[in-house]
């Protein structure tokens, strides 16, 4: 069996494998309660899934599940993967 890259938490127990995460969107306004914080947008899926973290949990544990440094890209303060520039 071949192996993938590692999963990644998304709250109420469920998991994606960090490689298929294509987009991550904040809920706004009255879409967010119960715990619903991210819509986490999967390769494969039609639908999101809605995750009780925020974006910026998921996107921190995507970058060190496929082997980059949150912190260096602070450090540096580079855009968060190659090829994108800061909004703000």
């Amino acid at each position: 069996m071949a192996r993938g890259a590692p999963l990644i938490p998304l709250g109420y127990g469920k998991f994606v494998r960090a490689d298929k995460v294509y987009a991550l969107v904040p809920l706004q306004g009255d879409a967010r309660g119960d715990g619903h914080r991210t819509q986490v947008h999967v390769e494969g899926l039609e639908d999101p899934i809605i995750a009780s973290r925020s974006e910026q949990a998921i996107a921190r544990d995507v970058m060190i599940a496929l082997g980059q440094d949150p912190d260096e890209q602070k450090r540096r303060r580079e855009p968060a993967f190659p090829g994108q520039e800061h909004l703000f």
